[in-house]
């Protein structure tokens, strides 16, 4: 199984280890040499390769190629017609059931397009370009610049990473999705961890495959031909055993040796991928439950073009220089302690910049009609399965047994949200009701996927919960849009909207799911249209939500901000307000608020990640820790500069001042690399004027000089700067 659970496959028309899948290539010579390249993949010994090769290669490809002989015998009985094929711009195109495949049309067109092509859209289904069309359809081509077509192409090239492992090391395969980023495989190898002076000889295996141009062929099986198959491998033993039912059949892929569970669709051949890096390894879990056995997972990065490489590798460069976690260390930030894995110890200056942010949500939480509130972090477990999170979300809380009884460590808000609106009758006159906390969560993460400050044990959120009438839903989403893009903008960042819907998980009935989905989709429609996309089944299990994601200065997307519309924790705590038809009709039953949870920048920690990295360091004026720094020239002006860093620090400034035995020209390199904002050189002729020599950090390496400003109209301009919130650093 290379990225997801293994599709169930019903056959009806078709024998019951095949299916009517590629049609096999016309002339015999080209056949002749596919299967030549095939046996060679199979048969290959090279110094990189385990040698004696494991016995598993040998019997899967025996298997698979008789399965394939039928499949190939199958699909040339079955009958052919004339079929037509609708393109994206309503042209059509004429073809042949179980002959023509997306790849022909593709060449029909141009050449040019069937090289770029990755894969097809039959009738908005992705599918393979070489298997052959069943019937009129609907036909997209899609690139690599295709959000689906990368998604493809980063798939396949896994499945390049799993065959050089098993080839390299003979090990036992697992799971191999593709990624934002690239994509990874994991896999059970015995004694060692992978280390970074395994790339090399892994990388030059993938080398070997994609100069092959392994056909990627796909075949569906039964269940008990595939625990044949897969019969030495225990993992994929379990998935196939608890994901596909009795009776059914899925899909396998092959490319050269290496064959393996796969719904694909994937790119022709292995000779379309040009440029291939293993970029990490780690440590991980089967199925991430750190009760089962340990593996090694291998991450890899590909592209169609070598430039892309090299776009790529200039971009890692800088990501490198932007890494909050080395910014943090050299700013003295934060910093983290084994003795408390995943959770930050923030420094001085960076619980500047966290209270900054605070302080920025408690100051629109004012404008904007928010009450603060302070819930209990440790809450009993009646709490949690009232509110179905010790059914749905258990595993990733911290638990505790306290006096016979069990306790959960608080990784959300909600729950105590809503035992405070039930602690009093309510009626429609207060709501909605905008009740806001900064209260500090934990969730159970997996100790190898924690990441600096992205992936933490103890966090804290910017959460909200609005709790309203459904007749003033809309108006509310109205001002959460706005609430969004007055604070995004204040960082410079782009976003991108995406509506989750109901998951698998989900709670309560269809129809007030589909209603709550109905009521967000035209919000979207009304503020965003054609600016938001859907993302089906990823919504909460208790509601559909609207994902938003930004963009930093190096084009990297990040969810933060998320808007969730509930209607069943309402119902599971029996929340109720008295509405207006309640006062002349006794008997009618109160009524059933709504809750819209909320967040814009998510996890503080994580945020502050974001933006270190999108600043690289250098810190908005408003924001920074490090906003002034006062240098004198020589001993006699200390006094003076001190009198300026204490007067602006009345004005509610972070302004140092260097009276330290430095040289000049050291002090204000200093500055310059702790990243204050301005520096102010202070002498004889700022003492006798009382004014101050600005200089601008963003002036660095320049020719600009400092600014001689008085200290009265200086110190205006720095409050200024900082009540405007502005992302240029300019008096």
């Amino acid at each position: 199984m290379s990225s997801s659970a293994p599709e169930p496959v019903s056959s009806t028309s078709q024998p019951a280890q095949v299916s009517a899948l590629n049609a096999p290539h016309a002339g015999q010579e080209k056949k002749a040499k596919e299967k030549k390249a095939a046996k060679n993949a199979a048969t290959s010994e090279h110094p990189l390769e385990l040698q004696p090769r494991p016995e598993f290669f040998e019997h899967r490809i025996k298997l698979f190629d008789k399965l394939k002989a039928e499949q190939d015998e199958w699909v040339k009985a079955q009958p052919r017609q004339e079929i037509e094929i609708t393109l994206p711009d309503g042209s059509k195109r004429q073809g042949t059931s179980w002959e023509t495949s997306p790849m022909d049309v593709a060449k029909q067109i141009s050449q040019g397009l069937a090289d770029r092509t990755v894969i097809a859209k039959v009738d908005g289904k992705v599918w393979d370009l070489e298997r052959p069309l069943e019937g009129s359809c609907t036909l997209e081509l899609l690139d690599f610049n295709h959000p689906e077509g990368k998604r493809v192409f980063w798939h396949s090239s896994a499945h390049v990473l799993g065959e050089a492992a098993e080839r390299h090391y003979g090990c036992h395969l697992c799971v191999g999705p593709p990624t934002d980023e690239g994509f990874f495989y994991e896999m059970a190898i015995q004694d060692r961890p992978v280390t970074h002076a395994d790339y090399p000889a892994l990388e030059k295996v993938v080398s070997m495959a994609i100069q092959e141009k392994q056909k990627f062929e796909r075949l569906v099986v039964s269940k008990e031909t595939l625990l044949e198959m897969f019969g030495y491998n225990k993992y994929k033993k379990q998935l196939i055993e608890s994901k596909i039912p009795d009776g059914t059949s899925t899909t396998v892929y092959r490319c050269g040796p290496m064959i393996d569970l796969c719904v694909g669709p994937h790119i022709p051949h292995t000779g379309k991928i040009k440029a291939f890096m293993v970029t990490k390894s780690s440590a991980s879990y089967f199925l991430g439950d750190p009760k089962n056995d340990s593996l090694q997972r291998v991450y890899g990065i590909s592209f169609p073009d070598k430039k892309q490489m090299t776009e790529y590798k200039h971009f890692l460069e800088e990501a490198a220089k932007r890494d909050h976690r080395k910014i943090g260390k050299e700013q003295e930030l934060f910093f983290f302690n084994e003795l408390s894995p995943g959770s930050a110890f923030f420094l001085p200056h960076g619980t500047r910049i966290y209270n900054t942010l605070m302080e920025l949500m408690r100051g629109e939480y004012f404008k904007r009609g928010y009450q603060e509130v302070i819930s209990p972090n440790m809450l009993n477990s009646k709490l949690w399965e009232t509110s179905g999170h010790w059914a749905n979300y258990k595993d990733d809380m911290f638990t505790l047994d306290i006096e016979k009884e069990a306790w959960g460590l608080k990784p959300m808000n909600c729950p105590g949200h809503c035992l405070i609106f039930d602690a009093r009758d309510r009626s429609y006159k207060e709501l909605p009701i905008r009740m806001a906390e900064f209260g500090i969560l934990h969730r159970n993460e997996a100790s190898g996927a924690l990441t600096g400050l992205t992936r933490v044990r103890r966090f804290v959120q910017d959460d909200t919960h609005i709790f309203c009438m459904p007749s003033q839903i809309e108006q509310e989403l109205y001002a959460l849009f706005d609430f969004m893009q007055h604070i995004y903008g204040l960082f410079g960042f782009e976003f991108q909207l995406e509506l989750s819907t109901r998951p698998d998980n989900f709670l309560g009935d269809i129809d007030t799911w589909n209603q709550a989905e109905d009521q967000l989709k035209k919000a979207l429609d009304a503020h965003y249209p054609g600016k938001w996309e859907l993302n089906p089944g990823d919504g909460a299990f208790y509601g559909p939500k609207i994902d938003i994601k930004i963009r930093d200065a190096l084009r990297r997307s990040f969810q933060c901000a998320t808007i969730q519309l509930d209607f069943q924790l309402p119902e599971r705590f029996n929340l109720k307000y008295r509405s207006p038809e309640e006062a002349t009709n006794p008997d009618k039953p109160p009524a059933r608020p709504v809750i819209i949870h909320r967040a814009i920048l998510g996890s503080l920690e994580r945020f502050i990640a974001i933006i270190t990295e999108h600043f690289a360091g250098k810190w908005p004026f408003w924001l920074s820790p490090r906003q002034v720094l006062v240098v004198p020239v020589a001993v006699p002006y200390q006094q003076y500069a001190s009198e300026i860093a204490e007067k602006l620090t009345k004005l509610n400034l972070f302004a140092d001042v260097d009276n330290s035995a430095e040289t000049l020209n050291k002090k204000i390199r200093n500055g310059e690399l702790a990243q204050y904002n301005f520096i102010l050189v202070v002498g004889q002729e700022e003492l006798d004027s009382q004014s101050v020599n600005v200089r601008n950090r963003d002036d660095v390496g320049t020719k600009a000089k400092g600014q001689m400003i008085s200290l009265e109209e200086v110190s205006k301009r720095f409050v200024e700067l900082k009540e405007t919130r502005s992302l240029e650093n300019k008096l």
